[in-house]
């Protein structure tokens, strides 16, 4: 999960975090949700009662996990993996995230895919893209300033207090705990892919095998659905990935090495 920094830092991937901490408790909102196998932090800093905003949020996280998750028998796309119905049947955000993938797949020249093993599977999108989806709908709301956070991937928001960006902690993939680097800014969405959290899972869709070369690919960008996928291609891209990124304006990439080394895109804040 990641937590704006009002506790201990002991969680991986992206930390969005405010140092020092100026604003007053009261003034904040957070709520911690568990969903889609992993946990889910809102933290709004705009003053008022978000009860509702966050309810909203909360039962969107949870319908999305209904409709995308694998590994419930009964939700949407496990009945299309089965073939039991088609894609005219199943909730329409089926469909909607089925051709974000596709456009994804397009831009990042096929290293990024919602299919694997013969089957669709679009969780490679789908928790960066609820999350995105969330933070609209706090905008909706009138919660301009917020982060929401997604099992390590962060959508930004306006700014953690008046005049200060948002800071991001991009951690060390070899040293736990440990944070690698920062990143500083205002409507923001951060994402890293690698091994550290779940060893070779992202699978190259070119071979089927897991990806072995990197230990972590981190990008940034506007949207965190686009950030996310895009982490995804980095990730399996390996080194080739600074280039392709560098020809991405808006984003910027930073890529960890199995040995620990760095490399950054021209873009990368640090």
């Amino acid at each position: 999960m990641t937590v704006p920094m009002t506790v201990p830092m002991t969680v991986p991937m992206t930390v969005p975090m405010t140092v020092p901490m100026t604003v007053p408790p009261s003034a904040r909102t957070v709520r911690v949700e568990p969903c889609m196998g992993t946990v889910f932090s809102i933290d709004i800093r705009d003053p008022g009662d978000w009860t509702g905003a966050v309810a909203d949020v909360v039962a969107w996280l949870h319908r999305v996990d209904r409709i995308f998750s694998t590994y419930r028998p009964d939700s949407d796309v496990s009945r299309l993996q089965r073939r039991e119905i088609r894609l005219a049947d199943a909730d329409p955000l089926v469909a909607e995230v089925l051709d974000r993938c596709a456009d994804l797949e397009i831009a990042t020249g096929g290293h990024f895919s919602a299919r694997r093993d013969g089957r669709i599977d679009p969780t490679g999108l789908v928790k960066g893209w609820a999350v995105e989806a969330a933070s609209r709908r706090l905008r909706a709301h009138g919660a301009a300033d917020h982060a929401v956070n997604g099992g390590g991937d962060v959508q930004l928001a306006g700014e953690p207090e008046p005049g200060r960006k948002w800071t991001v902690g991009v951690a060390d993939p070899h040293r736990p705990g440990r944070i690698l680097a920062t990143v500083r800014g205002r409507d923001l969405a951060v994402a890293t892919s690698g091994t550290a959290e779940r060893g070779a899972h992202v699978l190259d869709p070119f071979t089927g095998r897991p990806v072995t070369h990197l230990a972590s690919a981190t990008v940034t960008g506007p949207d965190l659905s686009t950030v996310d996928a895009y982490a995804t291609a980095a990730f399996v891209l390996g080194r080739s990935a600074l280039p392709w990124v560098d020809g991405l304006p808006g984003y910027s990439a930073l890529l960890v090495d199995l040995d620990g080394r760095q490399h950054a895109s021209a873009a990368w804040p640090g």
